[in-house]
């Protein structure tokens, strides 16, 4: 979930894969909640006329992403990315790149279906569909350059703490599908949720971590909304970059389901 991020609510150990894909199916814990949030009018009217040019379907077969893009380039996967202002600047700035957005709230979707006919960005596209089903259904193993997850909902109440989005299988699941020394980068304003990434990722065996903790900001993310507000009060913003290990066999859960996303 992205910076701009209204927050999304999206939400390693060393099993087996079948044990982690018994996991993944029983346990469908969804990370976010369908809130009724009003469109406006521009937002609606972007879903109906945009979505057949840069929106995606679920479908429940492997995505085809020289066809949807276009283009043979590198792929990013960037989960949950709120009012979508984030991504865009993102995707502009990077345009040797195809990213694919995710996030399941309608003014997000519309606003960033906007930003892409504005932008002329060619090289983004958006899903708007639970990203666990996304990603165990339609991304191959080892077909993403990079994860962006930035500033998920952090769940803060103990007992909903099931609820955040990166707990160990859907990392697990996450890290199957990036190409060998593809990066998995995160950032919250969190510091609890801070340190449970950073246990979870650390605890998977297909990542690396790209620093002795938390990385510093890469060039690539830009200061979000929630961090310059949460800056102002004095708050703490924490980004974790890992990669793949190369040579690290990736096992495709193709039928498991995650408990977040």
């Amino acid at each position: 979930m992205n910076g701009d991020n209204a927050r999304s609510r999206q939400d390693a150990d060393a099993r087996s894969p079948a044990a982690d894909g018994d996991e993944l199916r029983n346990r469908h814990i969804r990370s976010f909640v369908l809130r009724a949030g009003r469109l406006s009018p521009g937002q609606a009217r972007a879903i109906d006329e945009l979505w057949a040019s840069y929106g995606v379907d679920h479908q429940p077969t492997r995505l085809d992403a020289a066809a949807v893009f276009g283009r043979n380039a590198p792929l990013v996967l960037e989960i949950g990315f709120g009012m979508g202002n984030t991504t865009a600047e993102i995707a502009a700035a990077r345009p040797d790149l195809n990213f694919l957005a995710i996030d399941v709230h309608p003014p997000g979707v519309g606003n960033l279906l906007k930003l892409i006919e504005a932008g002329g960005l060619t090289n983004l596209r958006v899903m708007r569909h639970d990203a666990v089903e996304v990603v165990r259904d339609m991304l191959a193993p080892d077909s993403l350059q990079g994860v962006h997850i930035y500033f998920p909902d952090p769940w803060p109440k103990a007992r909903h703490h099931k609820r955040r989005l990166l707990q160990p299988p859907f990392v697990h699941l996450l890290s199957s599908r990036l190409a060998p020394e593809g990066y998995f980068h995160c950032a919250t304003d969190w510091e609890h949720y801070a340190a449970q990434m950073l246990e979870v990722l650390g605890a998977e065996p297909m990542l690396s971590n790209t620093a002795a903790g938390y990385a510093e900001r890469p060039d690539w993310r830009p200061p979000t909304k929630f961090e310059n507000r949460g800056l102002r009060l004095g708050h703490g913003v924490w980004d974790l970059l890992f990669r793949r290990r190369a040579g690290t066999p990736a096992a495709d859960h193709s039928e498991s389901a995650a408990p977040g996303a």
